[in-house]
């Protein structure tokens, strides 16, 4: 009798989105498995959530809970429109995206891209951010509802579904396509240049609302509103509205457009995706330096930290230096530090919504009413946020970091180093809002007190962040999206972030009292004062953190290794 030598293999399972999504959360389950503190910040993380959540749904509930349907079309649109562009533009700016399911571990995988991207998607919609997006946009539903009966409650939470679908796939494909371009060192000008317009776009948009509001100009600012709900930043949040108007017409047309912003956003997503999972983009061929005398020690120091010693220090110096160059997650931090710190004293100095609205008379009357006080103030806050950058320096170099301690590198050496290494590309920018800032308002014999409260609150932020770097470090996922953060992290950072800036302001706040008491005097004595003010503290961080490093060095190894 013959006995088949193969059995027929069973069909394979189809891969769902259903499985991406408990694939995420077990990973989730795993990466808080004895991690007591991770569960403490994703709970605070989702009160904080639902908060704000709550506050969104009962703005946005406000017209059809008043009855009053005159601005409910006004507010789906602006609330709409600003939700959008906030999950485009603050992943690349402060928060970085959740990408506890790494892309890249799936490229040896026999998987469609149409069934890697909608599985990624659905997994993506289990995150505080979408939760609560989802319950902020839910106002809406309850306006249409209240305002136009079921049929447009109906189309309401329709529009609302494809909102929110739009908001994740534009933040995936947007992070994913400067991941790409920030890994090719020949298009990094480039990706600078278009980061700096789309972070920009949200304030020029905030400020153009702010101008309307204060000119009172109502229909006006209905004109805007329409125009806006015809975008796909407004489209499928104003559907549900339209119907409660009787343009039921509209609402369909409106929907359409959500469908193909989300198609054509997806596609886009699938092709950066794609090149992400591939491996890191070429740069061209290795370039042999040329008529470099010192040997192959010298080779290793770029021209920019040609002074420092060829000693431990010099040699961390010179490490970090080609790290914040060359690594995409580093650099697209210096970015947001580029345009965040020329937009906001700008913002604050020049009036903001009255430059946009009164033009140059709104000019003049910001340079008239600008103090040393207000413009040391809002150099505070640039210093501050320049150096919050490092208050996760570790997390940058993940298990790498087991060299250095190895090496038995001392904690004041390494933190004095990344100090160092991290000013050089950081100081030359503060000198140029400074003396940008200065040109602006006019006003050139400001610009000591402008550099001295820059400095000044930079290196209290050095100072800071040197402790919290080491006692509040987390691990970044292994991703080559530099906007990339693990479940849980966005929080984290941003609560990191929230007591750097608090704390180095607060260090930094005598030199504002002092330009309100000093006046003229201080004009002089601001940039002296705020350079040593800045250095000693910086060198008094570096030595007093760099000895709580050496105690716990084995710990924040442990911190900053991303758990597989």
């Amino acid at each position: 009798m013959a006995v088949p030598v193969t059995v027929p293999e069973r069909p394979a399972r189809r891969v769902s989105p259903w499985h991406f999504v408990r694939l995420k959360l077990r990973v989730l389950g795993n990466n808080f498995r004895g991690q007591t503190w991770r569960v403490a910040l994703f709970v605070l993380g989702l009160l904080f959530g639902l908060w704000f959540a709550a506050v969104g749904f009962f703005l946005l509930a406000a017209p059809g809970l008043a009855g009053e349907s005159r601005y409910a079309l006004m507010i789906a649109a602006f609330g709409g429109g600003v939700l959008t562009l906030g999950w485009l533009l603050l992943p690349l700016v402060f928060f970085g995206v959740d990408e506890t399911l790494d892309p890249a571990r799936f490229a040896l995988l026999p998987l469609s891209r149409r069934t890697l991207v909608t599985g990624l998607l659905a997994a993506a919609l289990v995150s505080v951010p979408a939760l609560a997006t989802a319950i902020t946009a839910a106002g809406l539903v309850v306006t249409a509802g209240a305002l136009g009966g079921w049929a447009a409650a109906l189309a309401g939470a329709l529009g609302v579904v494809l909102g929110l679908l739009v908001c994740l796939a534009g933040a995936r494909a947007i992070t994913s396509a400067f991941a790409t371009m920030l890994r090719s060192r020949r298009v990094r000008d480039l990706a600078a240049v278009l980061l700096a317009v789309l972070a920009a776009l949200l304030g020029p948009l905030q400020l153009l609302v702010l101008a309307a509001v204060r000119q009172t100009d109502w229909d006006r600012l209905d004109g805007v509103a329409r125009v806006v709900g015809w975008t796909p930043f407004g489209a499928p949040w104003t559907a549900g509205v339209d119907v409660a108007e009787g343009r039921a017409g509209a609402a369909v047309v409106k929907l359409l457009i959500a469908v193909a912003t989300l198609g054509v956003l997806l596609l886009w997503w699938s092709r950066s995706l794609e090149s992400a999972m591939v491996g890191t983009a070429s740069s061209g061929p290795a370039r042999t330096p040329r008529g470099v005398a010192g040997g192959a020690v010298a080779q290793l120091f770029p021209r920019a930290v040609g002074w420092t010693r060829r000693d431990r220090f010099g040699a961390l110096v010179a490490r970090e230096c080609r790290y914040w160059w060359r690594d995409a997650r580093r650099r697209a931090n210096l970015i947001t530090v580029a345009v965040v710190g020329v937009f906001v004293p700008l913002m604050v100095n020049l009036g903001g919504p009255a430059f946009l609205s009164e033009g140059g008379a709104a000019f003049e009357q910001a340079t008239a009413d600008s103090s040393p006080a207000l413009v040391s103030l809002t150099m505070i806050f640039v210093g501050a946020l320049a150096s919050v950058t490092l208050a996760n320096q570790f997390g940058f170099d993940g298990s790498s970091y087991a060299a250095n301690l190895v090496a038995g590198v001392p904690g004041r050496v390494e933190l004095r180093a990344r100090m160092a290494a991290f000013s050089i590309y950081v100081v030359p920018m503060l000198v140029v809002i400074a003396v940008a800032l200065a040109v602006v308002l006019g006003r050139p014999e400001w610009l000591g007190v402008m550099g001295g409260a820059l400095f000044a609150a930079y290196g209290c932020g050095l100072a800071i962040n040197a402790f919290v770097s080491v006692l509040g470090a987390y691990s970044l996922p292994e991703s080559s999206n530099p906007f990339a953060m693990n479940s849980g992290a966005g929080f984290t950072k941003g609560l990191l972030t929230l007591v750097s800036m608090v704390g180095s302001a607060v260090v930094a706040v005598p030199f504002v009292v002092a330009a309100a008491l000093l006046g003229d005097v201080w004009l002089w004595l601001a940039l002296p004062v705020g350079l040593a003010y800045g250095g000693g503290a910086a060198l008094l961080g570096a030595y007093m953190a760099g000895d709580t490093l050496d105690h716990r060095q084995p710990e924040l190894l442990a911190a900053v290794t991303p758990r597989r």
